[in-house]
């Protein structure tokens, strides 16, 4: 009982740490809440199931999930390289099982959005946490060398024809489902994901809120499953985990490109 008692602790612990690093500018701005009662919320939503019903939306469209018609989509599949310190990391991005989170990732590669950010978190593991955790980069803010490294994290995509941030929903599929479900987290042990927290695994970053995740990224280290129906998995790394395993905190993206694929990013408008 005390193992596992400890290692549900641990993963609350993980799971609080990564939404305090994803929350958007605008949400720290607007929320008061102290880590302790954002942890706390956390550990709540780790021990019981989502009591509201989950939303399934059709993959072939984004026009159904409220707020969001206007995102891009990937249809099907897509690899991006990033060069980090002149070495390459090959990720397959999956649009098949969760096209508008994918979407995102390659339009913002493809304008360049990533070029130059940093790596703002690094968790390997300690002596007293030993599970590696993650690599998390992705905040728009560390393109500026002079940003302060302790607000880093607190970022998002904002983009430069509205203004505004760019937020995408919540999408994680399950086995035996044709449709994504957006907005809601869910009890993944009782409903296995398509896209699971293997190792290797490319996932978006966000606050507490559903909705909140913008451009900021996380490889896994591990097999970190209990994030599996809480965060959306869009791609895995199938070459260069040795370099992942190297990135160090403030290592920076030297470019992100889309190799393969770039036909099957649909952007609404164009």
């Amino acid at each position: 009982m005390r193992l596992k008692i400890s290692q549900f602790l641990l993963s609350v612990a993980l799971v609080s740490a990564l939404m305090l690093g994803a929350c958007s500018t605008q949400q720290v701005a607007s929320n008061n809440s102290s880590p302790t009662s954002v942890a706390t919320s956390n550990s709540n939503e780790a021990s019981t199931k989502t009591t509201t019903e989950a939303t399934p939306v059709s993959q072939n469209t984004n026009d159904s999930v409220a707020g969001f018609a206007n995102l891009p989509r990937l249809d099907g599949k897509a690899t991006v390289v990033l060069t980090v310190k002149g070495s390459p990391i090959t990720i397959e991005v999956d649009g098949t099982n969760a096209p508008i989170t994918a979407g995102n990732f390659v339009d913002l590669v493809q304008k360049g959005v990533y070029n130059g950010l940093a790596f703002h978190r690094v968790e390997r593991g300690t002596p007293q946490q030993p599970q590696p955790f993650v690599v998390q980069g992705g905040d728009p803010q560390s393109k500026d060398p002079n940003f302060p490294v302790d607000q880093l994290g607190t970022g998002s995509y904002v983009d430069p024809k509205t203004g505004n941030p760019r937020y995408i929903p919540l999408e994680i599929k399950q086995k035996g489902s044709n449709t994504p479900i957006y907005n809601q987290t869910f009890d993944a042990t009782a409903q296995p994901v398509i896209l699971p927290h293997k190792q290797g695994a490319v996932a978006m970053a966000r606050s507490e809120p559903p909705n909140s995740a913008s451009s900021q990224f996380y490889f896994a280290l591990a097999d970190i499953g209990f994030l599996d129906g809480r965060y959306a998995v869009f791609g895995y790394v199938t070459q260069g985990f040795d370099v992942v395993n190297k990135i160090q905190q403030g290592d920076r993206i030297d470019s992100a490109k889309v190799t393969q694929g770039a036909e099957n990013l649909k952007t609404p408008g164009q």
